[in-house]
């Protein structure tokens, strides 16, 4: 990587030439003609549009690429046009301007001379006397010239009001000729309308323009600000009065100001108050129209006719020939799901949900039924795949994605070509999701969700599974006897201690291998420590682990000594430090790297929580390429905000998948998120060894605390009522 050589310095100059440009992300290379110096110097960065000949005023700092040489990296930058005929020749010649190559930019200024800028700013039909300049050619120039105008000024503008360089051209390349024009209407629609750009900074930005921080744009994003933080952990809704109180907080406005501002994304379209019970509720629109959807759906296949299918002596002969002894509560599952239409199947590890689906296949194979397998994610869907034998996908590809138009191919109107849907981890599964999914089931199909109640929720918001079996409306089969078989596995036994609120049941050395292990530790520091030994040295020399493919951490939260942004750090030091790589928004990507998607992309076909590696990293085409279940997608190097370390990950972002081994650091500095269904997830996440390192304390307070944090939903109200 590049050796700083000094501190932050200013340079200026003239672009002599561009030597690379990635137009989606503004990255460039160029040669600058400095004044008074004897060679052109390269200057590396995310640049503004510019062309050969421009002035630019750069602040950034010297530094020597291995490969490259000394360079000038810029972290900020203003053009300029430039004021010499030279320059001005350079400039038009450049092909920035589309009608003049060097021939005719030589003749505009043989004209004109330094004043050529000014004359197609001001006159541009003047320029019709140069000698190859005719009317159709004119009409391109002056267009041409009036695009280049546009752009810049744009920019400039967006400097003026503090924007980064890289955050200006996506805000241009959105708005287009029409930049100034929006940002100066409502710098607040930034927020809306471009990825990366949050409230607080169009927020930054308006406040820089003068915008009164009493104004209806501010007061009106915040409360949509306000109620998409509150999406962001989970909840659909928002009280009335905690919604005005967060606002209040972050606006410094009076309740008086933002009810006037509910009432104005009441009248917009954008939210729904709605009033049960005497509580006053506020939807963002999107989220009311899911939750609604999703117990409509539900509704029209409970109130279908039953099927009746399983009854006679066709369901006996097959519980009775079926190669695996079924308990009771499977046989049950297995005539519900002839007999309705839908089912919800719910039980911890080790107690036959893997059996019962793959029974319940067998049987609606028997009827000659279409079945289609589905599940949340990538990895839950290939798992259920493994496990049945059958073809499963994630929901979203089951549902044929249109990138044209963002919407689905499949829905009500072109629903699935089955008889049977199975979704597994429905846990996984968030409102909005649920509601493209159960729009898609065709009329006269059953619908079967599989999942664990005890898991944590969605990451998006809602907690579907849960709802529903609280409704009390849909037929619901609950396995909780563990399997002979299963009772061997300490992980699985001590996950069920955890979800009875008792303590985990500590393996002496001689029983390690059955699958459980807890380290004592008190030091957060240690601990990390401690973690990294593990997953380097002692479980792949141990078990015969791979550290990068069979070994995960998994961490109660992001923060502190052992949580999962310090141990990405030391973790990816010592597993594949010796690898190239870069750095980028404070982070190293190397080659080998594991790192997850944190961000569904429709058009890269990747989803949030996606795992890859990354395979290779071209510095000069600003393209990083990584392998996910081989796929390799190229990612240009202003989309690695969508893109993690993941050696070590959040145990939210585990949900859905399974690991060979796990590493759980767990330490009271995590005291906020230790919870009996955090560990209970993570827990489950093992398949074959699961290793806890910190405190018993730490333990003993996530076991006994089984206050899942409820999430603001009326799923199971609008299931329960007529």
């Amino acid at each position: 990587m590049p050796e700083n050589t000094s501190g932050s310095v200013s340079l200026q100059g003239e672009i002599e030439r561009i030597t690379y440009r990635d137009e989606k992300t503004g990255y460039s290379v160029i040669r600058l003609r400095i004044a008074g110096a004897a060679k052109p110097v390269t200057v590396v960065g995310i640049l503004p549009v510019a062309s050969i000949g421009e002035a630019l005023s750069l602040m950034g700092e010297w530094v020597v690429h291995p490969r490259f040489g000394k360079q000038f990296q810029a972290r900020s930058c203003r053009p300029s046009v430039p004021v010499t005929a030279a320059g001005i020749e350079r400039y038009l010649g450049s092909g920035a301007i589309k009608g003049v190559g060097p021939v005719t930019a030589r003749r505009i200024v043989q004209e004109f001379g330094e004043k050529a800028l000014d004359v197609l700013d001001r006159e541009p039909e003047s320029i019709a006397r140069v000698t190859g300049i005719g009317k159709a050619r004119l009409n391109v120039i002056k267009a041409g010239w009036k695009a280049r105008t546009v752009a810049r000024e744009a920019l400039l503008f967006l400097y003026s009001v503090g924007v980064s360089a890289g955050l200006a051209e996506k805000i241009q390349r959105r708005y287009g000729d029409f930049t100034v024009e929006r940002i100066r209407e409502n710098p607040y629609r930034l927020a809306e309308e471009v990825w990366g750009i949050g409230f607080l900074t169009a927020d930054r930005i308006a406040a820089q323009m003068g915008f009164s921080p009493d104004c209806s744009f501010r007061v009106d994003a915040g409360i949509l600000h306000t109620l998409r933080t509150l999406s962001e952990a989970g909840h659909l809704y928002s009280p009335l009065p905690g919604l005005l109180s967060r606002a209040s907080a972050l606006l410094g406005a009076e309740p008086e100001t933002l009810l006037e501002a509910v009432a104005r994304g009441v009248d917009r379209g954008e939210l729904v108050v709605e009033e049960k019970g005497g509580e006053e509720a506020v939807y963002l629109m999107s989220a009311y129209r899911s939750e609604k959807h999703v117990a409509q759906c539900l509704k029209v296949l409970l109130s279908s006719p039953p099927l009746r299918e399983g009854l006679g002596d066709t369901f006996g002969e097959f519980v009775r020939q079926y190669p695996v002894h079924l308990s009771a509560k499977q046989v049950e599952a297995l005539q519900l799901s002839l007999e309705g239409r839908v089912l919800i199947v719910t039980g911890g590890p080790g107690t036959g949900k893997t059996t019962l689906v793959k029974a319940i296949l067998k049987l609606h194979e028997g009827h000659k039924k279409r079945i289609t397998l589905a599940a949340p994610t990538g990895r839950a869907a290939k798992r259920l795949q493994e496990t049945t034998g059958q073809n499963a996908r994630t929901v979203h590809r089951l549902l044929e994605y249109k990138v044209q138009d963002g919407t689905f191919a499949r829905c009500a109107e072109n629903p699935l070509a089955c008889d049977l849907l199975v979704v597994d981890e429905v846990s996984m599964l968030d409102t909005q999701m649920a509601a493209h999914l159960f729009d898609a089931v065709p009329p006269g199909a059953s619908l079967i969700l599989v999942g664990d109640a005890d898991q944590l929720p969605s990451v998006g918001p809602g907690n579907v599974l849960r709802e529903c079996i609280a409704s009390g409306v849909i037929p619901v089969v609950e396995l909780n006897e563990i399997f002979r078989q299963s009772r061997e596995s300490l992980i699985i036994v001590n996950a069920h201690r955890v979800r009875e609120g008792l303590m985990p049941l500590f393996a002496g050395e001689a029983e390690a291998r059955k699958g459980f292990h807890f380290i004592a530790e008190e030091d957060p520091e240690k601990v990390a420590l401690k973690v990294c030994e593990l997953v380097s040295r002692t479980l792949p020399q141990r078990f015969g682990l791979d550290p990068l493919e069979d070994i995960q951490v998994l961490c109660p939260m992001h923060k502190g000594e052992s949580g999962a942004i310090a141990l990405n750090e030391s973790l990816q030091e010592a597993l594949n430090g010796l690898s190239a790589g870069f750095h980028r928004g404070g982070k190293t990507f190397r080659i080998g790297d594991r790192v997850m998607q944190v961000k569904n992309d429709y058009e890269k076909d990747v989803f949030n929580g996606d795992i890859g590696r990354i395979v290779g990293i071209d510095e000069e085409e600003q393209v990083l390429a990584i392998a996910f279940d081989g796929r390799v997608i190229p990612y240009v190097f202003m989309d690695l905000d969508q893109v993690i370390p993941a050696y070590a990950i959040t145990v939210h972002k585990s949900q859905g998948s399974e690991y060979p081994a796990v590493v759980i650091p767990l330490t009271t500095q995590h005291y906020l998120m230790l919870q009996r269904n955090l560990l209970y997830t993570a827990l489950t996440r093992a398949r074959r060894l699961a290793v806890i390192v910190g405190t018993k304390k730490a333990l003993a307070i996530a076991v006994k605390n089984d206050k899942v944090q409820l999430r603001c939903s009326r799923l199971a109200l609008r299931l329960s009522q007529p």
